[in-house]
């Protein structure tokens, strides 16, 4: 299916596709270098239609079928981007999933436009990673090639190695939402296998820790990796969001 577009204040085109229904709608937010037809998003969307709810997946710039290259992106573009998406194309309080950068992604909309937020469930949450992942674990020889380069090549298991930039690093550090209070008066679903390689399990946990609000919850899945997408996991995800909705 040929996807709709959105074009932002920014001048970026936003790739979509999007289900009506009933609300509180449901928005997915993706990862690092993924896109909306992933398997969690591809999967949320047949629930939703199943079930005659609303529901949004759309592709960040530099990502998928939007416009513009992923190097030159930072997590404050995205937060644009998923600010434009959900705000100007839905309606009404929304259950945000957001899957590992997503997640971050999530939390920001939540911080910044509380008024919106029906319930959230993080898939891998990953907040703060470009300042507590990245620049943390670089080693010196890295720093000193990013200072001089502007970029510094890591290895993934997805794929091309994940070009990270200068730019993207330093404007996490304005992104950041663990160093400072952060409530949610909306239900919190938030899921983490115990494999997970790239967002290790006590992410989830100073998150669940960190975060104020009287309904948040942790579920850990013994053996799930990050891409928490066996049909088991698929199955989790969308208990959560039901729970969510449920509880609204």
């Amino acid at each position: 299916m040929t996807p709709q577009t959105l074009t932002t204040h920014q001048g970026r085109t936003i790739a979509f596709h999007q289900t009506t229904g009933k609300g509180p709608g449901v928005v997915f937010l993706g990862g690092l270098k993924s896109d909306m037809q992933g398997t969690k998003a591809v999967h949320l969307e047949a629930w939703a239609k199943r079930s005659g709810r609303a529901f949004l997946r759309f592709d960040y710039s530099g990502h998928g079928e939007s416009s513009g290259s992923f190097t030159d992106g930072c997590i404050g573009d995205w937060a644009e981007d998923a600010e434009a998406a959900i705000l100007t194309l839905t309606e009404g309080p929304q259950v945000l999933v957001g899957s590992s950068m997503g997640g971050w992604q999530a939390l920001l909309m939540a911080k910044r436009h509380p008024e919106i937020l029906a319930g959230l469930v993080g898939v891998a949450a990953a907040p703060d990673f470009t300042e507590d992942g990245m620049w943390a674990g670089f080693s010196d020889a890295q720093k000193t090639e990013m200072e001089q380069t502007g970029r510094v090549a890591l290895p993934s298991d997805y794929g091309d190695a994940y070009v990270i930039t200068k730019r993207m690093i330093e404007d996490g550090r304005n992104q950041l939402v663990l160093r400072s209070p952060l409530r949610i008066d909306a239900p919190v679903r938030l899921l983490q296998g115990t494999a997970d390689t790239d967002v290790d399990m006590s992410v989830a946990l100073r998150l669940l820790d960190h975060l104020e609000g009287d309904d948040v919850r942790l579920h850990l899945v013994k053996g799930a990796d990050h891409r928490f997408s066996d049909d088991d996991c698929l199955a989790l995800i969308v208990g959560a969001v039901e729970e969510v909705l449920a509880r609204v």
